[in-house]
């Protein structure tokens, strides 16, 4: 499984190397943020790589999210979202 600390984000939908994964958010920290508990649907050998994709939708609350727009990028055509948080792998 993976966690990963989240603030304010609301989660529709999570797929592990293109397969849905079983989700859930831990107990809400008032200064942390919430705790998402991402299940892996099949076991991974040690050195596998995983693409996690997650569609979610972020609100002006979600503190650790920042965009840049489409004009700040290399490409100047699509905005970019980055995360200042760090996963914790269990």
């Amino acid at each position: 499984s993976q966690v990963l600390d989240t603030k304010d984000v609301q989660v529709f939908k999570v797929t592990v190397n293109g397969q849905d994964a079983q989700f859930a958010f831990g107990e809400k920290h008032s200064f942390k943020g919430t705790p998402l508990e991402i299940t892996f649907p099949n076991e991974l050998r040690r050195g596998q790589e995983a693409i996690v994709e997650i569609s979610f939708e972020s609100s002006p609350q979600s503190s650790a999210l920042q965009w840049f727009t489409p004009e700040q990028t290399s490409g100047k055509k699509h905005p970019f979202l980055f995360s200042q948080c760090q996963v914790e792998f269990i």
